[in-house]
């Protein structure tokens, strides 16, 4: 098994949602699979970098249509020189029965590596295949801060934590499998599929396997994954 069929991501669409590398699983999977489409349904740093092209237009059925090159990046409009928008999630609900691949960064975590959504989050498509609750094994042992962590308050409500408590397995493991946070709003058709990214080295591989295992007893999902995901094989484990 690679990482690709780790993430079930060879068709499809796949959402990702959480903190601690969304934008590197998406690039990570894009440079893999064939002829990926790559876009969003919140706000996106620019990723002209890890696709052959972005094309911007309130049309990306056509765009996907007619492309010639790939991994393509789709997206409505550029907000700033940093970022483009992303599509309402039906824009990307539409394109289901589209034969290619689709990665979708579904919330925002501010360069975060752990986080809970917000009242507006996620924004997923009602199609979406597969939906990957996503943390950075680094925050165990980590205080409950907003220097690691997206709406600290959120977690907290969810943990049981206060801010500033240290963050063991079980913290992560409530929130990737809470329908009030990696698991909210899973659309019916979806998969859910916790990934705990960032996993570098032996104690940080005991520490997501904690996670793991903890994500198992509170949640029905078929596996969580275990990776690094800049690494040339990002595949750690499968649990």
């Amino acid at each position: 098994m690679d990482i690709v069929d780790a993430l079930d991501a060879q068709h499809g669409t796949t959402c990702f949602v959480g903190a601690g590398g969304k934008k590197t699983a998406m690039a990570t999977l894009a440079a893999r699979l064939v002829r990926a489409v790559v876009t969003a349904t919140v706000r996106i740093p620019i990723f002209d970098g890890w696709v052959t092209d972005v094309v911007v237009t309130e049309t990306p059925r056509t765009a996907i249509e007619t492309a010639s090159a790939w991994p393509l990046g789709v997206v409505p409009a550029q907000e700033r020189p940093d970022r483009y928008r992303g599509y309402d999630p039906a824009t990307v609900a539409d394109l289901a029965d589209i034969d290619h691949p689709i990665l979708v960064k579904a919330d925002g975590a501010r360069m975060r590596e752990f986080k809970a959504p917000s009242d507006r989050e996620p924004q997923l498509p009602s199609t979406a295949s597969t939906v990957v609750p996503i943390a950075s094994a680094h925050v165990v042992g980590e205080p409950l801060t907003d220097d690691i962590v997206h709406r600290v308050d959120e977690v907290a409500a969810i943990t049981g934590l206060d801010p500033g408590d240290v963050i063991h397995p079980q913290d992560v493991a409530a929130v990737l499998a809470s329908d009030r946070g990696g698991l909210k709003d899973l659309p019916a058709s979806a998969t859910a599929i916790p990934l705990l990214n960032m996993v570098d080295d032996d104690e940080l591989e005991t520490s997501a396997r904690a996670v793991a295992e903890a994500i198992h007893e509170r949640a029905d999902v078929p596996r969580v994954v275990l990776a690094e995901m800049r690494a040339d094989d990002p595949l750690v484990a499968v649990v």
